[in-house]
């Protein structure tokens, strides 16, 4: 039995990875242009674009499978719990937190074991702040806390985190655990769950593009709904810029069409700041 539908798994993909992911890159380009032009930079300004694009989508794509996983945990009977708590002024977050029969479990979720040295101690400190905020805030319950990669075929630092969790147990005495792939549902009793997500990831996968679309003249329409809500400040400094509007925006907006589009909405508006965006991008498009 299906229990979500291909349909519903890529639509969370979708949102999460490819929506705003324009509006994104312009509120970048304009806070730090030197990251994508200078003379100093191995790549050109379009190549610089797709390293971002790139960047930001697998970003995203784990933040859309904290979601894919909370909705399976849902599913398969869970109760999902807070996930923000206050410790000392800190504002702590936790990638998944549920309950059933009596126990909490929290969850560090990642998409792959692959951190360096450095990283890697940060996430067994950051983990063991999460474990502590657990306790304070549900003292009379059985605490179980989970590292989970979703990736099984990376697992470079598997024995560091065995240790620094078997440590880190016989501290606090409480249930620690270190999961890959489907190892998390079958600790869970319900590999059927981990075999959904796979066949659906292959087929989301046959589906997406090879290479993020640097165009964005292609939808202007959709390109304009997107942008057009953006703070002035975002289209002063694109715009006023000569360098980032030659090497940046021309490349994302070779047609100009959004750009009109943007002109036309601008004039609409009664603000004097968007009458002068307004004569700014008329001023470039001839």
């Amino acid at each position: 039995m299906t229990m979500m539908e291909y349909s519903d798994f890529k639509q969370i993909l979708n949102k999460f990875i490819f929506e705003r992911s324009k509006a994104d890159l312009l509120e970048k380009v304009a806070n730090s242009p030197s990251r994508y032009i200078g003379l100093f930079r191995p790549t050109t300004p379009k190549g610089k674009i797709l390293q971002n694009l790139f960047q930001s989508h697998e970003i995203r794509f784990g933040n859309a499978f904290e979601e894919i996983i909370e909705i399976y945990l849902k599913k398969i009977g869970f109760e999902i719990k807070n996930k923000v708590y206050n410790d000392n002024r800190e504002t702590i977050y936790l990638d998944q937190c549920f309950y059933r029969d009596g126990k909490v479990y929290f969850l560090e979720q990642k998409i792959r074991d692959d951190h360096d040295s450095s990283k890697k101690r940060g996430q067994i400190q950051n983990f063991e702040k999460k474990l502590n905020v657990m306790i304070t805030n549900y003292p009379e319950r059985r605490i179980i806390g989970i590292f989970y990669f979703l990736d099984p075929e990376l697992v470079k630092n598997k024995g560091f985190y065995e240790n620094e969790l078997e440590r880190m147990k016989n501290d606090y005495g409480i249930e620690l655990n270190i999961f890959y792939g489907k190892e998390l549902f079958e600790y869970l009793s319900k590999s059927c769950v981990w075999e959904e997500i796979t066949q659906h990831l292959l087929m989301w996968k046959k589906e997406i593009p090879d290479m993020p679309e640097v165009n964005f003249d292609k939808n202007p329409e959709e390109t304009f709904e997107e942008i057009k809500d953006l703070k002035p400040l975002v289209f002063r400094r694109i715009l006023n810029d000569d360098n980032v509007y030659n090497e940046i925006i021309s490349v994302i907006f070779p047609d100009g069409t959004t750009l009109k589009l943007l002109k036309e909405y601008f004039q609409r508006r009664k603000e004097y700041i968007y009458q002068q965006l307004a004569n700014k991008i008329d001023e470039r498009l001839k």
